[in-house]
């Protein structure tokens, strides 16, 4: 079997008939045949059954062709990068980031990254934190920024940052003439929490149980910036990231301050045993000077 054969193969599939595949490929029809029926040889299995003259999928032939086309995916990915590698010398960078950072920290630090670096090829997703560490661990993407809750078996882990959580209430809201939102006073409101696994909602439910508060979520979500949507809306309160509440704020929402003081904590994560590029060092020294 070879590249050629499979190519040929592809193109039959993809066509509908031999005589359609020469002419795509610009070689004769008995050429097409001929190679088709040596990577038959080369498998030891029919990919077509010939039937009045036409061919016809087998079921092997159909399971084999799933498989040419995960490989033909690999290959339009390979002259990507190549085009990529041609067109932006200079290397390119590949960052994941879970949502509440997404929209703040990463693009101010990646507006100053790129103005001094236009030529890197820069390619960022905003995704949840275990999908985020998924993809830093396959070695699929460079740096990763995460919440603490993650998985960190398979990553390289350095901390990157404290938030300290605030309140989201609605504006007009009656909590909004406090200066500082302790528990007790949101006993009764409606809440919108964060996911259960999320850390930050572990110790805020201790410090709801210490206070003897019982608190019920109407909402649950992974991210800060649906809490703040929500909040907006008028649906009810909930602790967010400040970083992650600015675009919202005097818009529909506002901030105080809770206590006690309970934090959001982001690690960075990069791909075991890979040493840092030069560019990535220094868009980490942006993400830090970003915060």
């Amino acid at each position: 079997m070879n590249l050629r054969q499979v190519e040929v193969f592809r193109v039959v599939m993809t066509s509908g008939t031999t005589a359609r595949a020469a002419e795509i490929l610009h070689v004769s029809q008995p050429a097409v045949s001929k190679m088709i029926q040596e990577l038959e040889r080369s498998l030891d299995f029919d990919l077509f059954q010939r039937i009045k003259g036409r061919l016809h999928p087998t079921q092997e032939g159909q399971l084999f062709f799933r498989e040419v086309e995960q490989a033909f995916l690999g290959l339009a990915h390979l002259r990507g990068a190549a085009a990529r590698i041609r067109d932006y010398g200079s290397g390119e960078l590949r960052i994941a980031c879970l949502s509440a950072l997404s929209t703040n920290v990463v693009p101010r630090a990646l507006q100053a990254f790129m103005a001094r670096n236009p030529n890197v090829a820069i390619t960022f997703q905003a995704r949840m934190s275990s999908n985020v560490r998924d993809l830093v661990a396959s070695g699929q993407f460079d740096l990763g920024i995460v919440a603490d809750e993650i998985d960190s078996t398979g990553v390289e882990v350095e901390e990157f940052a404290r938030f300290r959580v605030a309140v989201a209430i609605p504006q007009g809201h009656p909590l909004q003439a406090l200066d500082v939102i302790h528990p007790a006073d949101l006993a009764g409101h409606p809440f919108i929490a964060l996911a259960p696994e999320d850390t930050t909602r572990r110790e805020a439910e201790a410090a709801f149980e210490s206070a003897g508060v019982t608190i019920r979520p109407v909402i649950e979500t992974p991210y800060s910036t649906t809490i703040c949507a929500m909040v907006a809306a008028g649906i009810g309160v909930g602790l967010v990231n400040p970083l992650t509440a600015e675009p919202y704020v005097d818009h529909g929402l506002l901030l105080r301050p809770f206590e006690p003081a309970l934090h959001f904590r982001t690690l960075m994560i990069t791909p075991p045993n890979r040493l840092a590029s030069q560019n990535l060092e220094e868009f980490i020294r942006d993400l830090r000077a970003a915060i």
